[in-house]
């Protein structure tokens, strides 16, 4: 007969076999999980320009109750079929614009100034960080001098992990860029805590190396964990937030929660002013 010591011990490890069951799954999961979301950001790298953002998520040594919360949270990936909640394209082109090097610093690193994105779907005001990122405000000033953003694809909606809708490919494929890339900056901002670049947070996309930034920049709509190698270079105004979330609840065109926003997004005007 067995003793109730022994049945207690036998309780006990099929609880704890019960328990490693549920942690391999969990994880098993999260790394599929987390392989999507890795290749979430990236592009194919062509020569010196092209961007991509790629991140390192969240670590799969996550507790239990950490890891039936993740893997329970319904996608936020809308069908292919959602409707377009956007206007037509303004008449014009996209120009084919490049340069070899960085333009030279114009900016008054003293005052401010504030980027407007007229999209199909709305204007969206983004304050720009220009103390904290002088090279990459000045570059955005630059480049809305010259039209390069004008008529230029929002190419990228991500809705699975980290929530961002990428922009400034001249090529809307997610492999362009201005010809010419500038240094990372503003990586310890405040506003970075925990990995997470909080929603309205403006940054520039890479190649996932040092100081490869060029034009392609992302916008959050959603509190994204994501590690600080993506220059904070401005903050989304609260209308253009709301801008943000319409293309969001439209979603992608995968369902996977990666590809190109069912939304016809497409700046046709960018403008840096200062005031």
């Amino acid at each position: 007969m067995v003793s109730q010591e022994q049945r207690r011990r036998q309780l006990a490890r099929e609880k704890f076999l019960r328990q490693q069951q549920r942690r391999t799954a969990a994880r098993r999961k999260s790394r599929t999980r987390n392989s999507v979301i890795a290749s979430v950001l990236g592009v194919v790298v062509i020569g010196s320009v092209a961007l991509y953002t790629t991140g390192v998520m969240k670590n799969d040594k996550k507790d239990d109750k950490a890891n039936a919360s993740a893997d329970v949270t319904p996608s936020a990936s809308a069908t292919s079929k959602a409707p377009d909640p956007c206007e037509k394209p303004a008449k014009g082109s996209v120009k084919k614009l490049s340069w070899k090097k960085e333009p030279a610093m114009t900016i008054d690193t003293s005052a401010k100034y504030t980027m407007k994105l007229a999209t199909t779907c709305g204007d969206i005001d983004v304050a720009l960080k220009t103390a904290a990122a002088p090279h990459t405000a000045n570059s955005f000033d630059f480049l809305a001098g010259k039209g390069f953003f004008d008529h230029t694809k929002c190419h990228r909606l991500t809705t699975n992990g980290i929530y961002v809708l990428q922009c400034g490919d001249p090529t809307g494929t997610g492999t362009g860029g201005p010809g010419y890339t500038i240094p990372d900056e503003n990586l310890k901002d405040k506003s970075l805590k925990g990995n997470v670049y909080p929603a309205g947070t403006v940054a520039m996309a890479n190649t996932g190396q040092k100081h490869t930034g060029g034009s392609q920049f992302f916008l959050v709509y959603q509190d994204s964990q994501l590690p600080p190698n993506y220059t904070p270079f401005g903050t989304v105004s609260e209308a253009g937030m709301k801008v943000l979330k319409k293309i969001a609840a439209a979603g992608e065109n995968t369902g996977a929660g990666d590809g190109a926003p069912n939304a016809t997004v497409v700046i046709n005007k960018a403008t840096v002013t200062k005031s």
